[in-house]
């Protein structure tokens, strides 16, 4: 087996500024590619200020994106999306003002469609257990336990 050689730095700015290219990415996803490519902590500092410099990087814009897309493709709740853009160790000003724009008749009609979808799937033996099943499903997607209700009582 062929040992891979490690990077140059400037080889490594380059595969970051590709892959920044090609996707939004925010600092720990670099960081981490960056420790695969055995770039020491000083480099991997100064790569990653370049990236940021140069708008490569932006965790605002990545937040915004990330935070969307989860809601529209895997119809996800704000809390879920906050939870996961935290283990990113995205800064929480940036975090906060993503979730704040999220359209809100956009996220109450997917709120709505899940518990639609969900609603005929669920066996239970009353109401009471029904209900209480369908609500640990949303908490489950990350919706909040207020919107939760208000949905469900307007159905």
């Amino acid at each position: 087996m062929q040992k891979t050689a490690i990077p140059s730095e400037k080889e490594a700015l380059s595969r970051a500024q590709a892959l920044c290219s090609r996707r939004e990415c925010c600092v720990s996803e670099i960081r981490e590619k960056l420790t695969l490519w055995q770039q020491p902590v000083a480099v991997q500092d100064r790569i990653i200020e370049r990236l940021q410099s140069e708008g490569y990087i932006d965790e605002l814009r990545f937040s915004r994106a990330y935070a969307l897309d989860k809601m529209r493709y895997n119809h996800w709740g704000r809390q879920k999306i906050a939870q996961m853009l935290r283990l990113l160790d995205v800064p929480d000003r940036d975090r906060q003002t993503a979730l704040r724009e999220l359209p809100d008749d956009e996220y109450l009609d997917i709120l709505r469609r899940a518990l639609r979808s969900k609603l005929p799937t669920i066996r239970a033996r009353n109401d009471y257990e029904r209900r209480g099943k369908l609500m640990r499903f949303l908490l489950g997607r990350g919706f909040e336990m207020d919107l939760i209700r208000e949905v469900m009582e307007g159905e």
